[in-house]
């Protein structure tokens, strides 16, 4: 049985030992010379910085040769040039040598031209050589490498920046013509070339603006809101034959006066930004003009141009001739020259690449920056997430969404815009205008109420604190450096951004505390209004205040300030944050649907490795709850350390409240001490399983009615007992929650994952129960490792005490087709050496995922192998009950049903058939079984006949479709949007309906009830 449980070496399982062969297909004696060249030859590089990067070279070589298999996918000569770009691209960066060209100092972009490489594959393959060599840049550079490397920033700059210039070009497609249909032949390539150069034009005025206004990383809506500032430019300015629409009867153009079409508010009603911020921008679009290009300006009013026909003057700003001939042409060489000067002292990226799609060094594929993916031509708009954070990719229980695309892309044929991660940016910044920002800035009456009815009054205590965490939190040094000469100008504009969006965060704070207050008063209605125990706890509020900053934040898609940033910016831990994000989306019913799944994604990054780290307040809880674990937690030093007082917070940012309720307050801070657990307090058995029974996965978008225990309880000290009785204390019943929430999440992957690999029901079920076995009974397997490391070894060794025909390498190849998939999970696994350990190692190291499996997973898991094996009694328990209550751990339960698991929309159902399912919503059901249009309409548990249960219904269709004869009959399977529902039943009530939602499955389908 030992033999079966570990990779096989042969050939039939394709997977080595060591995940290291091939080492030694590069000639080590050569790549110096190589490197050297590349520096010198290719890169101009100065002796300095050549020998910095000499130096760093042949500290990482070692790792290089025996990292050949774990890098890339190309040849030993690829990978050899991705090691050379991330040597060169950390010196860059760290090194103390100036960052002028005089310097010696390289962009990045010559680094990957001269390496002939691409930005998204070196994006995949950084993070992995950062791993590998942090200890060596940690010695050469100091701890802080990894922040003054930007690596994060840049990437999500990068992917910024190209949904900007794909939401640009489709922009100016729908307003511009490409060519002057009308001119004659002859002088169509120089009519071409015109409109070319005002497109250029358009990008390049945009990347000055953007260089000259912010700091050197801004957020994606206020870049957007410059965007449009130029389309504006561009329409006053581009000659009207270019038009590809007709601006007096243009539906896009509906926003209208006595004098003719509003163009800011109809651009603002088609972009979905506010008439404050475009003018604005448009404000500081004329006056780069001016600066910049020289340009005088003349009020529209009084300029008689065809451009300016049935546009309503009021406002805007005409510049002679900006656009024509040898001005036009002069403009650009200006712009350019500026560029070029700005991006020379700190610019990383060429910007005007992005404009460009043939240029090389955007490669393709995917890249994600904090939550926003790009999967190249295949993009998924509608994924947009977090800054990160992740940096991450979609959420595999937030699916994407399908919607109707526009026909055409005339810009006046259609008012249904496409969903691109931009719109989507735009809308849900709307809804942060519309809703949070007209709210008062400080608490309201109730909120004051509930302050007040505590056993003393915390309203100067609560208003203070979160004056300080969000001063921590929106402080103009977390939002990049500046590139641009005007700096005093740029500190202003920073200032005034960062004062807005710590205002939204507060108003949002106040608006969800009151409401879970409210709430709470209701669950502990014997004790009145009074909230002593939550609203005098520090670790609450501040959860709460980075809640309210995170989303405020990723509303604006900062490009700096990514997730976890506001984790270590309020001294609190991903554990912690974990706690409030289901009650934050619950007690927010405005919330939009794209800031739910950004904190759905940000739940599934907790529980799969964040929560797991060193340092999180997980640790704390575990020790009370299960004492067996203390010593390899105290041993690895995984326990959190005290939350800094806000008298520590406010002195390390050199907060000063202007601008929030400067609140006195005197108190000397409640120290969070109290509530830290540095040992075990309290005994408890080892026979105590924490992973609870009732194992559901409260999802933020899902399962939102179920009823929360009260909050007290969650942030109360670990070693108090629960308030709501049972003989728990809050560490158990914290942490079962916590482990319940892991294993559904478990579930969902594993699922997924044994799908892809097409493994049966049986052995998805005995993973699923291995996993769950492990989480209860050896926990330190997780001990700052992924969850998915756990999965993909689960997998592994039950397939092959299975006997099934699965090897490691065929498992991996279906892990990269995951959603959630990153490269580093099966490269680098954690594992702490033994001091006797039999390969020599000691102390804390990173491997392979084989190499994890054979020498630590399969020790430790064996044993909880062998009782999923298929000899294994199913009833073992009940057979040996007598004996069931000796020794150190409970004899194994029969295997657990694998769990009811949330609705998934759309659902693939078939893992060889594009077939997918959908629950019918709520809103659709309502419409469908109205009184007018209940009778032409079936729905998946509701018989077609009067006769016939639904479950013969269903299995009627599922016998009909596997018999794989030729259906007679025509079954209409699509899946039927929302707005296809409601046009249909209110153009013709008496039509016959559409298809219905019901879609056929390979296996028989059980009918539950939908969630929602």
């Amino acid at each position: 049985m030992e033999g079966a449980a570990k990779p096989s070496t042969s050939s039939g399982s394709g997977v080595t030992d060591g995940a290291s062969g091939g080492a030694g297909t590069a000639a080590g004696a050569s790549m110096e010379e190589r490197f050297t060249d590349l520096c010198k030859s290719k890169l101009g590089l100065d002796e300095s910085t050549t020998r910095q990067a000499m130096q760093l070279f042949k500290e990482t070589k070692n790792i290089l040769k025996s990292s050949m298999s774990s890098l890339g996918g190309g040849s030993p000569e690829e990978i050899e040039r991705f090691w050379y770009a991330c040597v060169l691209y950390c010196v860059s960066k760290l090194s103390k040598a100036g960052r002028s060209k005089e310097d010696g100092c390289v962009s990045l972009c010559q680094i990957l031209r001269a390496s002939k490489l691409n930005i998204v594959d070196f994006f995949k393959e950084m993070p992995q050589f950062c791993i590998k060599v942090a200890h060596i840049l940690t010695g050469l550079y100091g701890s802080d490498w990894e922040k003054r490397l930007e690596l994060k920033e840049l990437q999500a700059n990068v992917v910024h920046l190209s949904l900007l210039s794909r939401y640009y070009k489709r922009a100016y497609q729908e307003l511009f013509l490409s060519n002057d249909a009308k001119s004659s032949e002859n002088c169509s390539e120089s009519n071409n070339q015109e409109a070319s150069d005002y497109y250029r034009f358009g990008w390049l005025l945009f990347l000055v603006l953007r260089i000259q206004s912010f700091s050197r990383f801004k957020d994606l809506v206020t870049s957007t809101n410059e965007l449009i500032s130029v389309l504006a430019v561009l329409i006053i300015h581009i000659p009207v034959r270019l038009r590809s629409f007709n601006i007096k009867d243009s539906p896009y153009f509906g926003k209208k006066s006595d004098q003719g079409v509003n163009l800011i508010a109809s651009l603002c009603e088609k972009y979905h930004t506010s008439e404050d911020e475009l003018s604005k921008a448009l404000e500081k679009t004329n006056t780069l003009i001016i600066n910049i290009l020289k340009n005088k300006p003349c009020s529209a009013s009084e300029c008689q141009q065809d451009n300016l026909s049935f546009i309503d003057p009021e406002g805007l700003k005409v510049f002679k001739d900006l656009l024509q001939g040898n001005l036009l042409k002069s403009s650009l060489l200006i712009l350019e020259k500026e560029y070029d000067n700005a991006i020379n002292s700190k610019g990383e990226l060429d910007e005007r690449m992005f404009a460009k799609d043939e240029d090389s060094l955007l490669g393709s594929g995917s890249l994600s920056g904090g939550a926003i993916n790009l999967p190249g031509t295949k993009r998924k708009y509608d994924v947009m997430a977090s800054p990160a954070k992740s940096i991450t990719s979609p959420s595999p229980m937030s699916p994407p969404r399908f919607c109707l695309s526009p026909k055409g892309n005339s810009f006046g044929n259609s008012k249904m815009a496409p969903i691109t991660p931009v719109s989507t940016a735009m809308t849900t910044a709307k809804w942060l205008r519309t809703t949070i920002t007209p709210l008062p800035s400080k608490p309201s009456g109730e909120l004051l109420r509930f302050f007040s009815a505590c056993d003393r009054d915390l309203t100067e205590d609560i208003t203070h604190r979160a004056g300080i965490i969000l001063g921590a939190i929106f402080t103009s040094s977390s939002f990049g450096e500046r590139i641009c000469t005007n700096v005093r100008s740029t500190n202003r504009m920073d200032a005034i951004w960062t004062e807005q969006r710590k205002m939204e965060a507060l108003k949002l704070y106040y608006r969800v505390l009151e409401s879970m207050c409210r709430a709470e008063s209701q669950i502990l209605s014997g004790s009145g209004n009074n909230l002593t125990s939550l609203l005098s706890n520090e670790r609450f509020h501040r959860c709460m205040i980075a809640c309210s900053a995170e989303l405020v934040l990723a509303t604006h898609k900062t490009v700096t300030m990514m997730f976890p940033a506001v984790l270590e910016k309020t001294g609190i831990t991903a554990f912690d944050l974990s706690k409030v994000i289901e009650g934050f989306v619950r007690h927010e019913d405005t919330l939009p649907r794209e800031l739910k799944r950004h904190l759905n994604s940000l739940e599934e990054r907790l529980l799969e490795s964040m929560a797991w780290e060193k340092g999180s307040s997980m640790y704390n809880s575990l020790i009370v709850a299960k004492p067996a674990v203390s010593a390899e937690i105290n041993q690895l030093g995984l326990l959190a350390e005290p939350m800094p007082s806000l008298d520590a917070i406010a002195a390390h940012h050199n907060i000063s409240l202007g601008g929030l309720p400067p609140l006195p307050f005197q108190k000397q801070e409640h120290s969070p001490d109290k509530d830290e657990i540095r040992s075990p307090k309290r005994a408890c058995t080892e026979r105590r399983n924490v992973l609870v029974d009732n194992n559901s996965f409260r999802s933020p978008v899902k399962d939102i009615k179920s009823k929360l225990a009260p909050l007290q309880s969650a942030f109360a000290s670990p070693t108090r007992p629960n308030p709501a009785g049972g003989g728990e204390t809050c560490a158990e019943t914290g942490i079962g929650v916590f482990f319940s929430k892991i294993a559904k999440l478990a579930a969902i992957r594993i699922r997924s994952l044994c799908e892809r690999l097409q493994l049966s029901q049986q052995v998805l079920e005995r993973v699923y129960f291995l996993v769950q076995q492990i989480l209860s009974q050896q926990t330190a397997l997780f001990f700052n490792r992924h969850i998915d490391q756990i999965i993909l070894c689960s997998i592994y060794g039950v397939a092959k005490i299975s006997q099934l025909e699965l090897s490691f390498k065929e498992i991996i190849f279906g892990y990269r087709k995951q959603p959630q998939c990153k490269p580093q999970v099966f490269r680098s696994v954690y594992v702490h050496w033994p001091p006797r350990c039999r390969n020599g190692k000691t102390g804390e190291d990173h491997v392979d995922i084989i190499t994890f499996y054979n020498e630590v997973f399969i020790p430790a898991a064996k044993p909880l192998l062998v009782e999923v094996g298929p000899g294994a009694s199913p009833n073992k328990k009940e057979e040996e009950k007598g004996s069931a209550d000796v020794g150190p751990f409970p004899e194994s339960p029969r295997l657990a049903r694998f769990p009811n698991l949330p609705d998934m929309s759309p659902k693939k159902v078939s893992a060889t058939h594009n077939v997918y399912v959908s629950p019918l919503r709520s809103s659709k059901m309502d419409t469908l079984l109205s009184p007018s249009s209940k009778s032409y309409y079936a729905c998946v548990g509701e018989s077609t006949y009067a006769f016939q249960s639904p479950s013969k219904d269903l299995k009627a269709i599922n016998n009909r479709l596997n018999s794989g004869k030729k259906v007679s009959g025509r079954l209409n399977f699509d899946i039927v949007s929302d707005l296809v529902v409601a046009s249909s039943l209110s153009s013709d009530q008496n039509a016959k309906p559409a298809a219905m939602e019901v879609i056929p499955v390979k296996t028989p389908v059980k009918c539950e009830p939908s969630d929602s």
